[in-house]
């Protein structure tokens, strides 16, 4: 099957864009995630910048991101939660976020459609796993800083 785009009609170009732009969107949401989590956690304790989240969105840039993005998390997660004393897994997310960057290299090799649509299948679900993880964690600290606050506030002076 070949992708031929003068063979397109217009309804079929408006599609792909409108999908392109949605995926855009999800990977955007997704990057924002990060960007928010890495925020809550301590500056000593950060192994990458807030603003870095968004290199995620580079084209074949992001091929090599997302494997790093998965361990500058991590070893951000854990400084934090050590600092913290919040007892969570070790290397938070690595091996989750390490498959969803290995399944993203492997959907780009040329193969049969049906093996692609399988392997994109299986892609999606640890990404959406993947980035539900990491928003559980920006909600842990979210929860704690409000914890720390309280605490704050019921001391006497």
């Amino acid at each position: 099957m070949e992708l031929n785009l003068e063979n397109l009609d217009q309804e079929s170009i408006v599609a792909l864009a409108g999908l392109a732009v949605i995926f855009l969107l999800i990977k955007a949401l997704y990057a924002n995630t990060f960007r928010t989590t890495l925020k809550l956690i301590a500056v000593e304790n950060r192994f990458m910048k807030p603003g870095e989240a968004w290199l995620i969105l580079i084209p074949v840039f992001n091929i090599y991101w997302n494997f790093e993005l998965a361990k500058r998390m991590a070893n951000s997660l854990t400084n934090e939660f050590y600092d913290r004393k919040i007892a969570e897994e070790e290397a938070p997310g690595r091996s989750s976020g390490i498959t969803v960057a290995m399944l993203y290299v492997v959907t780009l090799f040329p193969m049969p459609v049906y093996l692609v649509m399988s392997l994109n299948l299986v892609y999606l679900f640890y990404f959406f796993a993947y980035w539900i993880k990491m928003n559980r964690f920006k909600e842990l600290l979210k929860d704690h800083n409000a914890f720390l606050a309280e605490q704050r506030k019921e001391q006497p002076e």
